[in-house]
């Protein structure tokens, strides 16, 4: 599985040195490799990729590729050959257990063309994380002792997989543990000081994410099409079911003028977007809805009919909550729930039905406030089981553009 590809080094550095005649900021490239046919059956989630992307971005590496593989000697020994041909850094993820479905060192000693070699001082090391778990090791744990011959042992001070790194033409190939835990500490502590000191890394990656509901990909694109063919900062698109990420990231010799490049765009994006724009990066839809509705001292009730119970649930860890969520089984609009609500003093109603066609997936819903009662239809043509998210989401904007405009009304 391939994230976005390169042909070889000199394409890269075509593209190097467009960004180097841009922000005469150099920065070395990075590929990832996961290793474990668990992976590729879906038996657990490869959240390693997503750690190590993030490092690597704060640190100001370029990471263009991410592959994953199953436990195959072979054909990981071909994808780290090819990789160090395109790549200043190959970080690999997973087969480095006892065991002979364990074939990373085995894979990288193959793409080196060297033999493995054992390190007493490694199993030594085996031995004592064993004795301070108060277990004892077996003799196939012996095979972690063993790492490419000319490569530099990473100690594991939290598990019993040595880790290690060797240059392969020119690349420098760094073998990690599987296990998230280990991988994210030698990855902090260890690797990332590495990569400082053999590239003398100054520049900087950050990055914004800002969100924009209810228009879509294609909207937003036409509002900012000229914003995303920049260098430095990029600007990139995500979409989600009624929302629209916009991602802002820059380089930069330092974290204040990263952030400085950023600043400027962001306001250019979230001018375009307008009413759109609700909040950026860990800002969620219903976070802002619920603080609007809380600076007003009002509050809301939503009763849902075609949807399962996950709305509530995404609802009910809001504090102090001003949103209320009720899932009713009624077909009949004037269920006893909708009419205990109209008497107990919510300033926002809403009934939602979702129905569920061949083709496209219906939102019909009656909004409800003291100067008006209204009933909308939307529609859905993604996939039916994005149609929910993409339904809560389309409810709780149209709250959001309610308080937002009677809020510019009232000023």
């Amino acid at each position: 599985m391939i994230l976005e590809f390169y042909p070889n080094r000199a394409t890269l550095t075509f593209y190097s040195t467009l960004n180097l005649l841009y922000s005469n900021i150099k920065m070395p490239i990075a590929e990832t490799i996961a290793i474990g046919t668990e992976l590729l059956l879906g038996e657990i989630q490869d959240t390693n990729t997503h750690f190590i992307a993030l490092q690597l971005r704060n640190a100001g590496i370029d990471f263009y590729r991410a592959t994953m593989l199953g436990d195959n000697p072979g054909r990981i020994a071909k994808a780290v050959k090819e990789a160090a041909t395109r790549a200043d850094i190959v970080i690999t993820s997973g087969g480095l257990g006892p065991t002979v479905d364990d074939p990373t060192r085995e894979a990288i000693a193959l793409a080196a063309g060297v033999e493995l070699e054992f390190h007493e001082e490694l199993w030594n090391q085996v031995q004592d994380r064993f004795r301070r778990y108060g277990r004892k090791p077996t003799e196939n744990n012996r095979r972690q002792a063993y790492i490419p011959r000319g490569a530099t042992a990473i100690t594991n001070p939290v598990g019993t997989a040595p880790a290690f790194y060797i240059e392969i033409d020119g690349c420098i190939v760094v073998s990690l543990p599987g296990v998230p835990r280990e991988l994210e500490t030698l990855l902090v502590d260890t690797v990332i000081p590495l990569f400082h000191d053999r590239f003398h890394l100054k520049a900087v990656l950050r990055s914004v994410v800002i969100h924009a509901a209810t228009a879509g990909e294609s909207q937003i694109d036409e509002w900012v099409a000229d914003l995303e063919t920049g260098a430095n900062p990029t600007v990139g698109l995500l979409a989600h079911p009624g929302i629209t990420d916009i991602r802002i990231t820059a380089r930069a010799d330092s974290e204040e003028e990263a952030n400085h490049m950023i600043a400027g765009l962001r306001e250019e994006v979230i001018k375009r977007i307008g009413q759109s724009y609700f909040g950026d990066d860990e800002t969620t839809l219903e976070q802002v809805v619920n603080q609007m509705l809380a600076d007003k001292d009002m509050r809301a009730f939503i009763l849902l009919n075609g949807f399962d119970r996950t709305f509530e649930t995404r609802i009910e860890k809001l504090e102090p909550r001003q949103i209320f969520v009720f899932t009713s089984t009624e077909d009949n609009p004037s269920s006893p729930e909708l009419e205990i609500a109209r008497t107990s003093g919510y300033e926002i109603i809403i009934r939602a039905d979702l129905f569920k066609m061949t083709d496209q997936t219906n939102l019909a819903f009656t909004f409800i406030t003291p100067e008006e009662e209204k009933s909308i239809t939307r529609s859905h043509g993604g996939h039916p089981e994005l149609a929910q998210t993409w339904a809560e989401n389309m409810l709780l904007d149209f709250i959001r553009r309610y308080l937002y405009n009677k809020n510019n009304r009232q000023e």
